[in-house]
């Protein structure tokens, strides 16, 4: 008789069992070698994986370092905002219409532009829904308690002095970083180093726990630049006024320390407001002083009379016959008003472009060029700002007569403003020029003698005369102080030829002549009042910021207070560069 057990072993061979063993074996040594596989082959990509899905490495911004004046005054400050992020890939739904809803007022964006964004970014960790807003109604979007949706501290430049210095500092991006000016050209200085800080988040996307030590983020360098604000609100208001005044088409003003080379306060019209974070037109925030060229005209004169007293084919007193005209081929420089025999003062204080002209061609091309080289002029100032112009001076090899007469008058030669500014450090100490600087010195730079002490205290000389009656900038005087300068006024270049109509009017002076601080340099750009000649429309401006400046300083006078002497008529401004 049979058991139950003995027909079931009957029925079930005993080879099976080892098949279902194989089986059995073959799946784990499988799980085996996956796993092996993936902790031995893919350990990185995994470990990533899931890491991404509870932990996050937060990024710390830093401060941005302050810029300052050189009396510490503000002009470039941070103030903390938040901006609201979300985490697409921790909501496990979008938020419903009536989240939205109350989340779209308090950031001001749209409810359906929310909706997109984090649709469209279901797979991300990170989108902005709206950045820089004010710390409470960042504490306002929390207290919603939608999963997901963060803030962030951030940084928002803002700029006290607005408008008045905005081609100076520039501006920082939505991200804080340099765009133009200081902002830029300094940018890694004042930037800093961002932090870190490892976190733990639920699946709510809410942090639970600190992973490591947080590392703390490095805050930027204060920065302290060498321009006075006091002096940089006067130097743009009467600029502002001039070119309004003038209905000109542009403007700008340079202050520098005489003796240092530091910039104390550049001004342009038109200008922008940095703390508008909208679309600038992009002409406005051109730098002029620094990219702009310009024909300087008889601002040039006093450089050419250095050059030649310097290699002393001429002096001072020497006289010189600037009747008629002189021709070259078919081009005749002349004067506005003609005059006979002038000495070499009087050929700068009544601006003579024959006079200029003789005594450029009594010097050796290369020396001529080598010299006007060592001034700065062909070459960028190497301020450090964005688009910085060189300007051009013609190669000394290829320098025909005609070209080295109509340079020593400023035609033919193209400069910008802070470059010839500098140009007439030379005159204000004793010969000697030294590299521009937009930071506040320590001590004076060295610098390079370019003419004796007393070549420069000889055209100094004559700058004064230009001030005085008989000269050609009787508007530039200053109460209380003497002062020197010269005018410019240039046809500007247009079509290939020069304008008969559009003209640039500029001064460039130095005061006190009697111990120079300051050397101011005005240019207004096709000025339309129904003037336009350099001593009408330029040397007024530099007697206002002059007067102003040379007080807020403490500078002692030295002239009476009554010192001032006007003609009965003003003499108008030799036009240069006709032929």
């Amino acid at each position: 008789m049979y058991t139950a057990n003995s027909n079931l072993n009957a029925r079930l061979p005993a080879w099976r069992s080892y098949v279902l063993m194989a089986a059995l074996g073959a799946g784990f040594a499988a799980l085996v070698g996956r796993a092996v596989y993936l902790q031995g082959f893919n350990r990185t990509f995994l470990q990533e994986q899931g890491e991404a899905r509870y932990s996050r490495m937060m990024k710390l911004d830093p401060v941005r370092g302050m810029i300052t004046d050189r009396n510490g005054e503000p002009l470039a400050i941070s103030t903390p905002v938040q901006s609201i992020w979300a985490s697409p890939s921790d909501m496990e739904t979008l938020p419903n219409d009536e989240q939205l809803a109350k989340l779209s007022k308090l950031i001001g964006v749209k409810a359906g532009d929310i909706k997109k964004k984090l649709s469209d970014n279901r797979k991300k960790d990170f989108v902005y829904l709206r950045r820089q807003l004010q710390p409470e109604v960042a504490e306002k979007v929390l207290a919603l308690s939608i999963p997901g949706v963060f803030k962030m501290r951030e940084y928002r430049r803002y700029y006290p002095a607005g408008e008045v210095l905005a081609h100076v500092i520039g501006q920082t991006g939505i991200d804080d970083q340099g765009q133009e000016g200081i902002e830029l050209t300094r940018n890694e200085v004042l930037a800093g180093k961002a932090g870190s800080r490892h976190v733990l988040k639920d699946r709510r996307g809410y942090i639970v726990e600190d992973v490591s030590s947080m590392v703390k983020p490095a805050d930027g360098q204060t920065l302290t630049l060498s321009i006075d604000r006091n002096l940089q609100y006067l130097a743009f208001r009467e600029l502002k006024t001039a070119v309004d005044t003038n209905k000109a088409k542009a403007g700008g003003v340079v202050i520098l320390d005489a003796h240092t080379g530091e910039v104390l306060a550049l001004a342009n019209v038109p200008t922008y407001n940095p703390n508008n974070r909208g679309v600038i037109d992009m002409a406005r925030k051109r730098n002029r002083v620094l990219t702009d060229l310009y024909e300087p005209g008889s601002t040039m004169k006093p450089i050419t009379a250095a050059a030649a007293l310097e290699a002393g084919t001429f002096k001072p007193s020497t006289v010189l016959n600037v009747a008629g005209g002189m021709t070259f081929g078919k081009y005749t420089i002349h004067d506005a008003h003609p005059h006979g025999a002038l000495t070499v003062e009087q050929v700068i204080q009544v601006s003579s472009n024959i006079g200029a002209a003789k005594m450029a061609l009594s010097l050796e091309r290369e020396y001529y060029y080598d010299y006007l080289r060592s001034l700065g002029f062909g070459q960028p100032p190497h301020t450090g700002f964005p688009g910085e112009a060189a300007g051009r001076v013609r190669p000394w090899k290829t320098m025909k007569p005609v070209e080295q007469a109509t340079m020593s008058y400023g035609h033919g030669i193209s400069v910008s403003l802070i470059q010839m500014a500098r140009s007439y450090m030379i005159f204000a100490n004793n010969g000697e020029i030294k590299p521009i600087s937009f930071l506040k010195q320590v001590a004076p730079p060295p610098g390079k003698q370019v003419i004796s002490p007393e070549n420069a205290e000889a055209v100094k000389k004559m700058l004064e005369m230009v001030t005085q009656p008989g000269g050609t900038a009787t508007r530039a005087q200053v109460v209380g102080y003497r002062v020197g300068g010269k005018t410019g006024t240039a046809n500007k270049l247009e079509g290939g030829g020069y304008s008969k109509s559009k003209y640039v009017a500029s001064f460039v002076g130095i005061a006190p002549i009697s111990n120079p601080r300051l050397i101011v340099a005005v240019m207004i750009d096709e000025p339309g009042g129904g003037t336009y000649y350099g001593g009408t429309v330029a040397a007024p401006v530099f007697a206002r910021v002059t007067t102003g400046a040379l007080r807020a300083l403490g500078v002692p006078n030295d002239a009476p207070v009554n010192n001032i002497i006007l003609p009965d008529i003003d003499p108008q401004e030799a036009i240069e560069g006709t032929m």
